[in-house]
Formats: structure tokens, C-alpha cells, sequence
């Protein structure tokens, strides 16, 4: 028999008596305990192997019956099956999930248009000064991925065939090479537009909106703590990340470029003004000498866009109030109405089905107006009582003059560096990493900004990802065939996914499970740093037998209620949860992104040494959890201005 199935009967014997152990006498038992055997027995069939969603829909059709009959035995099979249809409609009408396959969809397109190896070659030449350069390219291209796609195992994958063998050939540790793919591989759980935070805003009725801005510090601070431990590692242990060799540094001009700078000037700017207005370049075009110094000015106009859209918000004068807004109540509505529209509707767990009464009714008939019998007043008489007046622009703010003086020197100093080598790295950027990374921020701009539902926004992200695809020449039928099934299959699973979440939420309810494990937290009288501590650790432990979606669907509902008491934000919580999910990613012995990286590494590299390779890094993992809860601003901060 194989080790597995001998692993899998020894944790369902374990659990099974463990559970039957702590269970009360039969004769004391009740059904809330019934409903923790449930839990137990569905974690155990899902550990075995069995299809999650079906699993947890069983589960929850044969507990749900047991209660009903429990309560009525004549209306148990009608009651069960009248569950199933109204949790069932209840996902279908949870608009937040129209998001995820669009999503998905945009990241197989990503994915399958293959334009990994161009940006990671690009990133890898434009950090080659870098130490560690290989390993640091290796990350920022998994956190630009990862966050294109959210799929790890394809980040994982994809990495591992390209990058490993290069920093393998070039001389890097094994596990320092393993690390950096595992871990940057992982980015996407956190990283928006995450799958895992739109699962998390629709099981928990938090707004995918604030998820989303809270999440883009945290992921950030992550990527830039993997960064700086390879480059302190690389500067200690220089035999661990070897600089790379001069000739693997140099970036071979073009003619035109070679010629220049020979001519006129090593310096990008100067050269091509000089080769424009000098006699020497007969043998030169000018349309190309036109074309690259509109290249190299890129970032000079956009600094002046950035600036001067700056300016004209820090000095836009303040809107005037009229009568109509001081006595009305229409523009504080719009504008509640503009944020709550942009927020999941509000329901059971997140699963609440929409309103069937009043929701298709007349407005109600205004008042009728009663004539008097007072003459009209003139009309020079009918004065508003609050005139418009329109107020003169600010003066720009102190702050703004010292960010514009700051960005102005690094501006002249990068155009004193910039030469016809780094105009070449340049535009290799411009072809792999900034279409990417200005599709990536126009899909989350749009989000955090407020200028799309995370729907519109994922429904133009996957539009890009069709263009973009175009763009690079990968794009065709088969292609797109392929990416539209996967996002298929993908997205008919977690769809399920929630069906038997859903049903077996409300199993668990009816039994009376949530009302027992409630009563034992809170008989516990822990602090909120304690109750934060203990569901951080088991959801930590349940991250190594089970996947990110089944400890969301399934035990998220069992905390949220908990998280009132203890005067917990929600969406706070939610940034832990992600973060911690993304640590058991790389926890041994069940780390998935371990196994994508085996499957595909050479012969001679071992899981051992890719488990000892991960270690630093999940320990990078807790150190930012720790961060996260210490200073809660660095998830918080961004959704309170933005939205409060």
C-alpha cells in the first residue's frame, strides 16, 4: 500500500478518535456536537482526497436533514431540499463573483501569451549590478506575474523552467535559487487583484474595493523584505549569489547607437542632439535618430504629466456650496450610494440572497402641491438663498515644491547616467515589463480609485490581456480556446466551491456548532492579541493539509462572528488571513509551491534542499505578519483615506 494512503488512514483514525475522545457521554450529546464531528469528518475526507465542493455539499445535505428531522421529521426532506435551492441562489446573485473568472480568464491569457521569459531577460540585464541580481530579477518578475496571473503554481512552474537553470549555470546555492522562486512564486495570493481576497470580501461581506487597497502596502513591504534579505545574503556570502561576470553584463548596442556614441557622445541625450544637428550623420536616418531621443524623453514628459496633474490637484479650489446642498441631502446620498456601489451586497456570511419584496415597487407619489391664495411674488423677488461662487485656485502647498525640486534632481541626475547601453536596457523594459506593469495598474487604479466595480475592472484587464497578447504576436484561436477553458474549469470550481460552502455553513448553524465553539472562545476570556494569536496559529495549521479556498469557505465563517467581540476589523483580519495563507505555502511538509518547483527542476536538486531553501523566507513571512499586526496602518492607511 502506498505511504500516502497509510498517511491519510492515520490522520482519519487520529481525528476520528480524537474527536470521539473529547465528545461528551452519547447520552449528553447534542447536535451542536454533531456539527463539530461534521467539521472534523469534512476535513478528514478532504485530506483523503475527495472532491472538496461535492464533499462539503454531501456533508452539509445529510447534516442539514438530520437537524430538520431532529426538529420536524414531516417537513425534513422539503425543508433540506428548499436549503439547497436558496444557498444555491444565493451565490448565484452574489454579484462580487462575476469578478473571478474575468480575472482568471486575464491570467491564463497572460500566461499562455508567454511573455515571462522576455521580462525576466530584460529585469535580469537591467539589475545586473545589483548583488544577487538573478535572484532579485527572479523576484520582482514573480511579483509582476504573480500579480498579472494570481496563479501560483503556473508563477512557480514557468520560473522554475527559466530561472533556476540560469542561476544554477551561473554559479547560485541551490536553496537560495529555490527560495526566490517558491516565495516570489507566492506573491500572487496577496498581491492584487487576488483571487484569494475576493473569496475572502464574499464569505465575509467585506468590500473587495478595501481588501484591495489594503493589500497593495503589505504585498509591497513583502517583495522588499524577499529583495533585501538576497542582497544581504549576496553581500555576506558572496559564494551563495556570485556577481555576474562582465560579459554577461554587457548590453550589445545597435549600429546607429554605436555610432553615435563613438561620434558625439556616450550620453544618450546628447549624443542623439548632437547627431540631429550635426553634419556627420548622412549615413544615419534622421526618422531613427527621431524615434530614439522620443524615447529617451519618455521619462522627462512623464515626469512633467505626473507634476503637472499634481499641481492641478493640490491647487484645485474647493468646491461651493450652494442652497441646494446645504438644505438637501442629494449629494451626501450620491455619494454614499458611489461608495456602497462599489461594496459587496451586504448579507449572511456574505451570502444573502437580494430582497424579493418591495424591490420592483412604484416609487412613492410625491406630496401634492396645495394652491394658495397669496399672489406670486415678483420674480427680481426669488433670490436664492445661497449664491455659487466661484473660488480662486490655492496656492500650491510647501510639500508639493520639495517633491517637485527632489524629482527634478533625480531627473537631471538620471539623464547625466543615462547612456546609449542603459537606453538599450530601456527599451528592452518598455517591451516586457511596462505594457504588463501599466495593465496591471490601470486594472487596480480603476479599482482602488473608484473608477470600476472590481467586475468592470476585471472585465477590462482580461480585454487587455487579449490586446496585449496581440501586441507581442502570441495571440490565436488555440490560444484563446485553451485560456477560456481553463478560466472555465477554474471558475466552475469555485463556484461549487461556494455552493457547498454555502450549504454546509448553514448545516453547521442549524446544528449548532458555531453557538458551541462561540461559547468555548469566549469562555476562554481571551484578550483580542490572544484571540488574534490562536486564529492566526490554526490557520496556519490548516494551511499545511488544506488549500487557501477550503480554509476560506470553510472555517472564515467560523471566525467572522467571533471577530465583533473582540473588536476586530474585518478587513484587518482579512490581511492577516492572506498574509498567513501565503506563509503555508512555503511551510514543509505540505508546501504545494515545493512540489511545482520539484516537478520541474533538474534531477539532482532535492526536495530537501528546496524545503531548506524556503525556510528563510517563511520566516520573512512571519517577520511581515508580525509587522502587519504591530503597525496595522500599512494595510489600513490606504483604505481610510481613500475611502473614509
Amino acid at each position: 500500500m502506498k505511504k500516502e494512503i497509510w498517511f491519510g488512514i492515520s490522520i482519519l483514525v487520529a481525528i476520528v478518535v480524537g474527536v470521539f475522545f473529547m465528545m461528551p457521554a452519547p447520552a449528553d450529546m447534542t447536535n451542536g456536537h454533531l456539527g463539530l464531528l461534521m467539521l472534523a469528518l469534512v476535513v478528514v475526507a478532504i485530506m483523503l482526497g475527495f472532491p472538496t465542493a461535492f464533499t462539503l455539499m454531501g456533508m452539509g445535505v445529510i447534516f442539514a436533514w438530520f437537524a430538520f428531522h431532529s426538529r420536524d421529521p414531516s417537513l425534513a426532506v422539503q425543508q433540506t431540499l428548499d436549503l439547497m435551492v436558496q444557498r444555491a441562489y444565493s451565490v448565484m446573485a452574489n454579484d462580487v463573483l462575476i469578478s473571478i473568472p474575468l480575472f482568471i480568464f486575464m491570467g491564463y491569457l497572460v500566461e499562455r501569451a508567454n511573455l515571462i521569459e522576455k521580462l525576466f531577460k530584460s529585469l535580469h540585464i537591467a539589475m545586473a549590478r545589483i548583488p544577487g541580481s538573478l535572484a532579485v530579477a527572479t523576484i520582482v518578475t514573480c511579483a509582476v506575474f504573480a500579480t498579472a496571473t494570481g496563479i501560483v503554481g503556473a508563477v512557480v512552474t514557468l520560473m522554475g523552467l527559466l530561472a533556476l537553470p540560469a542561476m544554477l549555470k551561473a554559479g547560485y546555492s541551490t536553496q537560495l535559487a529555490a527560495g526566490s522562486i517558491t516565495a516570489g512564486g507566492c506573491l500572487g495570493i496577496l498581491i492584487p487583484p487576488s483571487v484569494l481576497l475576493i473569496v475572502y470580501g464574499a464569505t465575509a461581506g467585506v468590500s473587495v474595493v478595501k481588501l484591495y487597497a489594503g493589500a497593495f502596502f503589505p504585498g509591497i513591504m513583502l517583495a522588499v523584505l524577499y529583495i533585501g534579505y538576497v542582497i544581504v545574503v549576496a553581500k555576506l556570502k558572496p559564494n551563495m549569489a556570485p556577481p555576474l561576470s562582465a560579459e554577461d553584463r554587457r548590453v550589445t548596442l545597435s549600429e546607429f547607437a554605436a555610432t553615435i556614441s563613438s561620434t558625439f557622445s556616450n550620453k544618450a541625450l546628447p549624443g542623439l542632439l548632437g547627431a540631429l544637428k550635426g553634419k556627420r550623420n548622412a549615413d544615419i536616418p534622421t526618422r531613427t535618430i527621431l524615434q530614439q531621443l522620443g524615447i529617451a524623453l519618455l521619462p522627462a514628459l512623464a515626469f512633467a504629466l505626473v507634476m503637472g496633474i499634481s499641481y492641478k490637484l493640490v491647487t484645485a479650489p474647493d468646491a461651493a456650496q450652494t442652497e441646494l446642498v446645504e438644505m438637501g441631502t442629494e449629494a451626501q446620498d450620491m455619494s454614499t450610494h458611489f461608495e456602497d456601489s462599489l461594496s459587496e451586497p451586504a448579507g449572511e456570511s456574505g451570502f444573502g440572497e437580494p430582497p424579493s419584496e418591495g424591490s420592483l415597487n412604484e416609487p412613492a407619489a410625491e406630496a401634492p402641491v396645495v394652491a394658495t391664495a397669496e399672489p406670486a411674488a415678483p420674480v427680481e423677488a426669488a433670490k436664492p438663498a445661497a449664491e455659487t461662487v466661484t473660488a480662486s485656485a490655492k496656492p500650491a502647498p510647501m510639500s508639493y515644491w520639495i517633491a517637485f525640486a527632489v524629482a527634478f534632481v533625480a531627473m537631471v541626475v538620471f539623464y547625466a547616467i543615462f547612456t546609449f547601453a542603459r537606453l538599450e536596457i530601456f527599451k528592452m523594459l518598455m517591451g516586457s515589463l511596462f505594457p504588463l506593469a501599466f495593465m496591471i495598474l490601470a486594472v487596480l487604479g480603476s479599482i482602488v480609485f473608484g473608477l470600476a466595480t472590481p467586475t468592470e475592472a476585471a472585465a477590462m484587464g482580461a480585454f487587455g490581456g487579449i490586446i496585449l497578447a496581440a501586441c507581442y504576436r502570441r495571440f490565436n484561436f488555440a490560444m484563446l480556446k485553451e485560456s477560456a477553458f481553463l478560466a472555465t474549469k477554474t471558475s466552475a470550481m469555485v463556484c461549487w466551491l461556494f455552493v457547498g460552502s454555502s450549504i454546509f455553513s448553514a448545516a453547521f448553524a442549524l446544528l449548532g456548532g458555531q453557538e458551541i465553539i462561540n461559547e468555548w472562545v469566549l469562555g476562554m476570556d481571551l484578550t483580542p492579541i490572544q484571540f488574534m494569536i490562536l486564529a492566526q496559529v490554526i490557520i496556519f495549521l490548516l494551511g499545511w493539509p488544506l488549500e487557501w479556498t477550503e480554509i476560506i469557505v470553510i472555517f472564515m465563517p467560523i471566525f467572522i462572528p467571533l471577530l465583533p467581540h473582540f473588536d476586530i476589523d474585518p478587513l484587518f483580519f482579512g490581511l492577516l488571513v492572506a498574509m498567513n495563507l501565503q506563509t503555508a505555502f512555503l511551510s514543509p511538509p505540505v508546501a504545494m509551491s515545493a512540489f511545482y518547483l520539484k516537478g520541474v527542476a533538474p534531477p539532482h536538486v532535492t526536495l530537501n534542499q528546496i524545503f531548506l531553501g524556503m525556510m528563510p523566507f517563511m520566516a520573512i513571512q512571519v517577520l511581515a505578519l508580525i509587522l502587519l499586526y504591530i503597525f496595522p496602518a500599512i494595510g489600513l492607511w490606504l483604505p481610510g483615506v481613500l475611502y473614509n
